[in-house]
């Protein structure tokens, strides 16, 4: 429907545009009859020509598009489209002789009205419409070319953008699990509160985690209720020091961006330091500006070269495709390791 529309206002600015210029022409040769009329005159003159130049146009369509485009014949293009050229001429000759100029200018005698002259001008109207209305198919193709370039981009984005989230959701419960599994194997009295738990997270997991954005109060209590879970598993061999300040909770962030570095302090910072076990976290927002940091403790007698895992990588990448202004830093000392996240909340993309 959005095309039969653009070419319907193609084609009648384009009437208007040679009704125009025609009427300019007439208006010398017809200084006596009143205006209006003399534009009446020129319209009804173009939209006669109509009946030859809208044919002309469409199958010079047919003949770019089938012999120079799908088969790259460009000499039988060029050959048909100066047939077709010649055919359409000889027609517009004939209408203006027989039905332009003695009825509507009520000329009944023309001095030769084939003479190389006016062949000329009336092979340069219709050449000259041909190629602005090609032009102006092809410029509208690219356009739409491009449009669904940038769409299929944006698709491929999006579901690089799921699966990642996809990756995040498995490794995440099968961390939780695991601390499920070794509480059920003691009989502790917390294995109740834990499936408790879990199962707030698994509800977060299934309704919340497809979603682009969330509050960051939600991405908040994610974090509260897992850092909880773990405190169940460490015990008091691990000191956790968890702060918040943030100015507004109406912000929104996407689900699951500050997760996998929680996971990751327990995972190798936590599960790995037998002595002085700490978890630093610090979450500041002030005006859209996000500051997030987690520090662990790790062994000493670790390596100090900074070596992203999975988990990092799958991260980096989430937020390359979730904002367009973000930092991450990591600090790998002797005895801590520090990741340092900063992004501007109103910097989200449109995937």
């Amino acid at each position: 429907m959005q095309r039969i529309i653009r070419h319907v206002i193609f084609w009648v600015a384009y009437l208007m545009l040679q009704s125009y210029i025609e009427f300019a022409w007439i208006s010398h040769s017809f200084s006596s009859v009143a205006p209006v009329e003399r534009f009446l005159m020129a319209l009804s003159e173009e939209s006669l020509q109509l009946l030859i130049k809208i044919p002309l146009v469409y199958l010079s369509f047919y003949i770019i598009s089938h012999y120079a485009i799908q088969l790259k014949n460009y000499v039988t293009a060029i050959i048909f489209l100066l047939l077709t050229t010649t055919l359409a001429l000889i027609a517009h000759r004939y209408m203006v002789v027989k039905v332009l100029l003695p009825y509507i200018y009520h000329e009944v005698k023309v001095e030769d009205p084939f003479s190389i002259t006016r062949i000329i001008s009336s092979f340069i109207d219709l050449f000259f419409l041909i190629g602005i209305a090609n032009a102006i198919k092809q410029f509208s193709s690219q356009l739409a070319l491009r449009e669904r370039e940038k769409n299929l981009i944006k698709e491929k984005l999006e579901a690089e953008l799921h699966l990642l989230k996809a990756q995040t959701n498995p490794h995440f419960l099968f961390n939780t699990l695991n601390n499920l599994y070794a509480l059920a194997r003691k009989n502790s009295d917390q294995t109740a509160d834990v499936v408790m738990k879990l199962s707030k997270l698994l509800r977060f997991m299934l309704y919340e985690s497809g979603k682009k954005r969330i509050p960051v109060s939600q991405e908040i209590k994610l974090i509260q209720d897992y850092v909880e879970l773990e405190k169940i598993r460490y015990s008091d061999r691990l000191s956790i020091d968890f702060n918040i300040d943030i100015d507004h909770e109406h912000y929104e962030i996407t689900p699951l961006i500050l997760l996998p570095l929680i996971e990751n302090a327990f995972k190798h910072g936590a599960s790995e330091t037998r002595f002085d076990t700490f978890i630093n976290i610090n979450l500041k927002l002030t005006e859209a500006q996000l500051y997030f940091s987690v520090e662990n403790s790790k062994d000493p007698s670790g390596e100090t070269e900074i070596i992203e895992n999975i988990g990092l990588k799958n991260l980096r990448r989430q937020l390359e495709l979730s904002y367009y202004n973000y930092k991450l830093n990591l600090q790998n000392e002797e005895s801590s390791f520090k990741v340092e996240l900063m992004i501007n909340l109103n910097s989200y993309s449109d995937l």
